[in-house]
């Protein structure tokens, strides 16, 4: 059973592995066997030595993932893959009625755009190259929610559900398959602002039932599951790892 979930022999294409979730990520793949593709616009040093203690090995490769215009360059020079990981995202909190034009595209790109057009990169290599692969998006409990002044994140994340479904129709029966985690509240630099919230940060321990906010490495194990054999016959689903959050 142990070999269902072994990488050993892969490369993961990971986006934003420098921090946070895509460093849990990152790592995690790396501890089931996988070298790692580090996409992003700071050195991913510290989960390069994650990786390395791992014993596996990090290429790290500067990219501004905030336009397409990197993914070409990102997917040519960074060489075969057999799993994408879109994590790269951003977010900007306003009310609704005071909202930008410039955050909402600043996030839509990234969160959206990037993941589509990395994808449809990555799936048209391994489609030339008659062969498959695994893509996880990160998506997020507001692909199912709403949330509260964070209209183009929401946006963005239901987006990127619905983008998941649509490709994993397209590319199933090309051998790739393309599946969702759905984070729910983590311990990361984006929520910073709630958890320093105390009001808001109590209410969102109140709702989740096992009482903590997600710390990054929760994830790692879905993470392999999705990028190992074990997931072969999944496709499009988006699997929430919430404590119970969608539960309660």
């Amino acid at each position: 059973m142990s070999g269902l979930f072994d990488l050993s022999g892969k490369r993961a294409l990971v986006t934003g592995a420098n921090t946070g979730l895509g460093q849990a990520i990152a790592v995690g793949l790396a501890g089931a066997g996988a070298d790692i593709v580090a996409v992003g616009r700071s050195a991913p040093d510290e989960t390069a030595a994650l990786v390395a203690a791992a014993g596996r090995k990090l290429t790290p490769f500067a990219a501004d993932l905030s336009t397409i215009e990197p993914i070409a360059r990102v997917v040519a020079e960074a060489g075969p893959v057999d799993i994408l990981v879109n994590n790269a995202g951003v977010i900007r909190r306003a009310d609704s009625t005071e909202f930008s034009e410039a955050d909402w595209d600043a996030v839509m790109d990234t969160n959206l755009k990037v993941a589509f057009f990395l994808s449809q990169a990555v799936a048209k290599a391994w489609i030339g190259a008659g062969r498959g692969g695994k893509i996880i998006q990160v998506a997020s409990m507001l692909s199912f929610q709403g949330g509260v002044r964070v209209p183009s994140y929401t946006a963005s994340k239901s987006g990127l559900a619905g983008l998941t479904k649509a490709l994993a129709n397209e590319w199933a029966g090309r051998g790739i398959n393309v599946n969702a985690i759905a984070p729910g509240y983590f311990v990361t630099n984006n929520t910073t602002a709630l958890r320093a919230d105390e009001t808001r940060s109590r209410q969102i321990l109140e709702r989740i039932p096992a009482g903590r906010w997600g710390a990054p490495e929760d994830l790692a194990g879905v993470a392999v599951f999705l990028a190992s054999r074990a997931s072969d016959y999944m496709h499009g689903a988006i699997v929430p790892v919430d404590g119970g959050w969608l539960a309660r």
